[in-house]
């Protein structure tokens, strides 16, 4: 039996390695210098290997529950690696295609492996606190930023961005691979209750079938459109928008990544208290203010403000997803019913810094487009709504949890009590 601290480092190794993508921004202008292209064409690098993150978690989460932790996190280690190693050799060509493969593409596809690969084991070891266990374990993602963008930033002045991704894909690959070799699901125990949880977690096929995943998969999609499209250009837009200098910027995005895995562990250890519907309500309600605020700023502190609010948020709705699935729909396959909604994870990765790019090439500037994210976040605001008060139906089929919901549910189709038969 692995001790579960050291499981939850673990999985923090894996995602604090993969979470450098969030800190993609800091290379974004010494990547338009090195290779002669625009803005648009270096943050389609991101945007491919968001897509590729959600497509491969998406399609591979099935395979990931059969091969095991220990395999899935040493492949998501290869391709990654793979992926960082390629993009010092595209930069060393100037190739953008080269580029949108290695980075993209190869090292997207170690994102999403490496993203679902630790999550439902995690779970497993912390049954009564899912939220916290999922947060713990996605934290690292977040604050992967915190320490690549002032690192790879600072590598990269003092020598140059082809080092910069041969020194970084090597200590990532190592990390990674270290990490997995640790993971492993915790020995079942045939009690009762696992025999329930068994019996009664629904496939992925089962749960994709429901409007509750329909409805969550909405929700992922508008929040990471939203957030993912402010962080693809924050460094840039720090600079333009309230006139940042580029060290002070690449600092605002090593706090964007502290608050980013912070707001993870924090939203969903809360979200164990206050259940996980009216967290992702007050979600939406704190995005559309913020959203509105930061379209009509241009004072620094105010900007900064807002943008670590919003990512707090951002961060919380990404830990907070293992663990509603999970009250919904069982752990009986979470990597593959995670790995669905994660899909929604890859489409917004294309739509979000796309939205953005076409918002400031039209009206030169960001303020149009934080008001459109804002009116998306009302139609966020009104499917989280709807799952609060009409999506504890299906958690019936499911295991049963500590989420309230879920517990008036169990109220409704518990078979009566023999003794309270006169």
């Amino acid at each position: 039996m692995r001790n579960r601290w050291l499981i939850a480092l673990a999985a923090i190794g894996i995602h604090i390695s993969i979470g450098s993508v969030y800190a993609w921004s800091v290379l974004v202008r010494p990547m338009m210098t090195e290779m002669g292209a625009g803005l648009k064409e270096i943050t389609w690098v991101f945007s491919i290997a968001i897509l590729f993150l959600g497509l491969s978690a998406g399609f591979l989460g099935s395979f990931v529950e059969k091969i095991g932790p220990r395999k899935s996190g040493l492949l998501a280690a290869a391709f990654f690696g793979t992926g960082m190693l390629g993009t010092a050799l595209a930069t060393v060509l100037h190739s953008l295609p080269l580029l949108y493969l290695a980075y993209g593409c190869i090292g997207g596809i170690g994102l999403g492996i490496g993203y679902i690969t630790p999550v439902s084991t995690l779970v497993k070891y912390f049954p009564r606190r899912r939220g916290f266990a999922t947060g713990l374990a996605i934290m690292g993602f977040g604050f992967a930023a915190l320490v690549a963008g002032p690192l790879m930033q600072r590598l990269t002045a003092v020598y140059g961005l082809v080092q910069n991704f041969l020194i970084m894909g090597i200590a990532y690959m190592a990390l990674m691979a270290a990490s997995s070799l640790y993971l492993k699901p915790p020995v079942a125990e045939k009690t009762k209750h696992q025999i329930h949880h068994k019996q009664h977690g629904l496939t992925a096929g089962e749960a994709m079938k429901t409007w509750q995943f329909g409805a969550l998969w909405w929700i992922f999609f508008v929040n990471i459109t939203c957030g993912i499209g402010l962080l693809a250009v924050a460094s840039p837009m720090a600079q333009e928008v309230v006139g940042m200098e580029a060290s002070e910027a690449a600092s605002m995005v090593g706090i964007i990544g502290l608050l980013n895995g912070a707001g993870r562990i924090f939203w969903s250890s809360i979200s164990d208290f206050l259940g996980r519907a009216v967290t992702y309500v007050l979600f939406f309600l704190i995005e559309i203010i913020a959203f509105a605020l930061l379209a009509g700023t241009s004072e620094v502190l105010m900007f900064q403000a807002l943008v670590f609010l919003i990512i707090t948020c951002y961060g919380g709705g990404f830990s907070c997803m293992p663990a509603y699935l999970s009250d919904l729909f069982g752990t009986r396959q979470l990597s593959a019913i995670h790995g669905r909604v994660l899909t929604a994870w890859g489409m917004a990765g294309l739509a979000g810094p796309t939205i953005i790019a076409a918002f400031r090439e039209s009206a030169g500037g960001y303020a149009a487009t934080r008001y459109f994210f804002a009116g998306c976040f009302v139609l966020n605001l009104l499917a989280a709504l709807l799952l609060k008060f009409r999506g504890a139906k299906v958690a019936c089929q499911a295991e049963p949890s500590q989420n309230l919901a879920q517990q008036l549910c169990a109220k409704v189709v518990a078979p009566p009590n023999p003794k309270a038969v006169p």
